[in-house]
């Protein structure tokens, strides 16, 4: 895998790859003093898009077999199905580990909750009473939440990118190690990294106190490298930013919108992985029947 990751690069992709990582950084930094470098962080998400198009076949080797849609499908319930379980459990060590920013998180939560129902139940303006206002105030909070929790699956392209870069780098500053062919360090290495680089951008729209920024450091970065194992598991990036992104989805609908949005989704890829994976066995003992029919055939013969 680190051979196709480090192909060569050539300057206007490695120019993109800068830009949607250390440029992303420092725009997410501004966001905390002025709404157009939001903005503009807002436009690299977007962009970033293109740039994992060019980046998510490096992932996978010539030698692999291509996948059917059931088990690209069953890639993603089960990666959906660990991130979950692994959320839950960063999520209670966070709780016990670090109070303050637990009990900083549950503000926020209470209060962004409270600032939609607010702007739900303004009545201030005769107009917002009329069901056509009402109805695209609603599709403006609905869909500017979907709208964030896209572009948030889309960091998955930042991590890929930045894993490429370190990978690049290590294999200038260490030749011999490399060509040894022990890389799997080297692979580990950029994980870890940018799996703290993740949870340090966590706290870069913000002044928070001390204590408060670590507990988000680790928990985030935690998150960042549970979905970078992800990534590496499955070996397609589309499937790691769709884990992420449809996690917040249901992370923020259950704030507000739907209790326990999480868990009826899980329940709900549950039963769909269940059923997948009995499909799939049956096709595979299906398949492994007839390979065997055919050899039996060319062994008589």
């Amino acid at each position: 895998m680190t051979t196709n990751l480090t192909k060569p690069i050539s300057i206007k992709l490695l120019f993109a790859m800068l830009v949607v990582t250390i440029g992303a950084e420092i725009l997410l930094y501004f966001t905390r003093y002025t709404y157009m470098a939001s903005t503009l962080y807002d436009a690299i998400m977007v962009s970033s898009f293109f740039i994992g198009w060019k980046l998510h076949r490096r992932l996978q080797s010539p030698a692999d077999q291509p996948k059917t849609k059931r088990q690209i499908t069953l890639q993603f319930t089960g990666a959906f199905l660990i991130f979950f379980l692994g959320s839950t459990v960063n999520n209670l060590f966070s709780t016990y580990a670090f109070q303050d920013f637990s009990t900083n998180y549950d503000h926020y939560v209470q209060n962004y909750t409270e600032m939609q129902m607010a702007v739900e139940e303004d009545t201030g303006d005769p107009a917002a009473q009329d069901a056509i206002w009402t109805f695209f105030e609603k599709v403006d909070m609905i869909g500017y939440d979907l709208y964030s929790d896209t572009l948030a699956g889309l960091e998955e392209v930042w991590r890929l990118a930045y894993m490429i870069l370190l990978l690049v780098l290590f294999k200038k500053v260490f030749p011999r190690r490399w060509e040894s062919g022990r890389r799997d360090l080297f692979l580990m290495s950029a994980l870890f990294l940018t799996s703290i680089l993740f949870g340090i951008d966590h706290t870069l729209d913000s002044e928070q106190s001390w204590s408060i920024r670590i507990g988000a450091i680790v928990t985030f970065a935690n998150m960042g490298l549970l979905l970078g194992v992800i990534l590496l598991w499955t070996r397609n990036l589309w499937v790691t930013v769709l884990v992420h992104s449809l996690y917040d989805i249901t992370a923020t609908f259950s704030w507000y919108y739907i209790d326990y949005a999480v868990e009826l989704f899980v329940l709900t890829v549950l039963i769909a992985h269940l059923i997948l994976l009995t499909l799939e066995k049956i096709n595979q003992r299906r398949l492994k029947q007839q390979l065997e029919a055919v050899e039996l055939v060319q062994a008589a013969e």
